[in-house]
């Protein structure tokens, strides 16, 4: 509080009192020992600045890392175990949660890429137990020292390239990891606990078998999520994904907890989202471009576009440009088919697009 503050509360309205001055040294040093307490509860620099390391970066900003660690309510396609299908309902998920795991998943349909011979993958969730195991044959990891980096490898993959599995460990207390290498007849295990601080001695153990695989098995930190195991929603959502990797890996066998998965294909796969309709079903109109390039339509059961597409075993549930490229491509069909009946048709593309819900 300064002095001329302090005159005014001493002097009586219809009173003017004119106080000296005090000197300017004075007054400063007035103002010095005011300010004092203000300084004392100020953080030190070394309190507003702390290094952290990469580990601790991490767990403290998990937005930048694997996305958001709070509850999201999204209407979502999720796998029905009742109605042995997709339905499209309303969920509430976290989605830092989905994405661990689903980076680990990816990284088991990437390896197809890796190695052609590769032609299982088998996922358990257990709720009561709160872990997820996702095992691939194929090629395994080699059990050997790495004595260099490769980079360069054209981009047909979907995964982090190394930082997906690292993320899921970060953010699980308990995560196992359990490859063979039948070229040197050998099993490795290694066991990271409590969001990687601990790091377990690896153990490796003879191995006779030709067929090699890898093996991830993880209990996510719960806690960093905001939720206590996996419930309802998040396990719909992620039994979907499970059934995605027959759309996105050919040729290959999906078990789920222990249960092999009665579908073939891409083609089979788009049977999962006819639903209850009532007979005859609507036809689904079905393309295999090339290698990369699968495509099928059919008509919405929500009266509006909705897609499902994927992009290196990524569910690309936004859409993006594959999707309106051929959406694009119908939409001039269409247009063209319309024309060619009636040639004065006063129509556009866009309006072809919205009619046809392709927007």
């Amino acid at each position: 509080m300064s002095d001329s503050q302090v005159q005014n509360e001493n002097t009586e309205p219809t009173k003017k009192v004119t106080k000296p001055r005090k000197p300017r040294a004075e007054s400063s040093s007035k103002s010095s020992e005011v300010a004092t307490p203000s300084k004392a509860i100020e953080k030190t620099i070394e309190e507003v600045y702390q290094k952290k390391t990469q580990l601790e970066h991490v767990l403290l900003r998990p937005d930048t890392y694997v996305g958001s660690v709070e509850p999201l309510k999204e209407k979502m396609w999720v796998y029905d175990s009742e109605k042995q299908g997709m339905v499209y309902r309303d969920i509430t998920y976290v989605p830092g949660l989905y994405k661990i795991v689903d980076e680990i998943l990816v990284n088991a349909a990437d390896n197809k890429v890796r190695d052609p011979t590769m032609n299982t993958i088998k996922v358990n969730i257990n709720k009561e137990e709160g872990t997820i195991s996702i095992y691939n044959n194929g090629k395994g990891i080699p059990i050997e020292i790495h004595k260099e980096e490769k980079f360069g490898e054209k981009k047909v993959t979907g995964g982090r390239n190394g930082y997906g599995a690292k993320l899921a460990n970060i953010f699980s207390t308990e995560f196992i990891v359990e490859t063979t290498d039948s070229s040197v007849s050998k099993k490795y295990r290694q066991i990271f606990r409590n969001n990687m601080s601990v790091i377990e001695e690896p153990k490796l153990t003879s191995y006779s078998k030709k067929e090699e695989y890898t093996m991830i098995t993880f209990k996510p930190d719960f806690e960093k999520f905001n939720m206590s195991q996996f419930d309802d929603d998040i396990t719909a959502l992620l039994k979907k994904r499970v059934y995605d990797m027959v759309a996105c890996v050919n040729n290959i066998k999906v078990y789920l907890n222990n249960e092999k998965l009665k579908l073939k294909d891409f083609k089979e796969y788009m049977q999962l989202y006819l639903g209850e309709r009532e007979e005859p079903r609507p036809e689904i109109v079905y393309e295999r471009v090339n290698n990369r390039w699968e495509i099928g339509v059919l008509p919405s059961s929500e009266s509006q576009f909705l897609q499902i597409s994927f992009v290196n075993s990524i569910c690309t549930s936004k859409g993006g440009t594959h999707v309106n490229y051929i959406a694009d491509q119908l939409a001039d069909r269409i247009l063209s088919a319309v024309k060619s009946k009636k040639k004065d048709a006063n129509i556009k593309k866009n309006q072809v697009k919205i009619i046809c819900g392709f927007r």
